[in-house]
């Protein structure tokens, strides 16, 4: 995170259950990502399965970005987290996401949302 722009944390804790929720954070990353921000997303909770490959595309929102889509965006421009507490109670390791999405744990979480001038915001 590194453009200058005032740095965005988003948290989300959904997964399937909550498709809007989902889907709202990823847009919210995709679009700041897209107007230049600095976006870091971090999938906690039931969003932690999104780290997988191929698993975006199982959320299917009428009239919204397929998740995959905006998944691909975020990745070019900003950063993916998995929670390590989240992640190790699904099982999922650092082998298992998707190239460039990493495993992290509360400290830098904490650390990227007390960055001067940062904004966090969770679903």
């Amino acid at each position: 995170m590194s453009s200058g722009v005032r740095p965005l944390v988003i948290k989300t804790t959904s997964g399937l259950e909550r498709p809007e929720a989902t889907n709202q954070a990823f847009t919210v990353a995709a679009a700041a990502v897209a107007a230049g921000a600095d976006v870091s997303l971090w999938l906690t909770g039931e969003s932690a399965w999104f780290a997988l490959p191929g698993r975006a595309a199982d959320l299917d929102l009428p009239h919204a970005t397929p998740l995959a889509d905006l998944l691909e965006v975020i990745l070019d421009g900003g950063a993916v987290t998995v929670c390590t507490q989240c992640a190790a109670r699904r099982d999922i390791t650092e082998d298992d996401v998707i190239p460039g999405i990493r495993v992290a744990g509360a400290a830098v979480f904490v650390e990227e949302t007390l960055a001067p001038q940062a904004q966090a915001l969770v679903y």
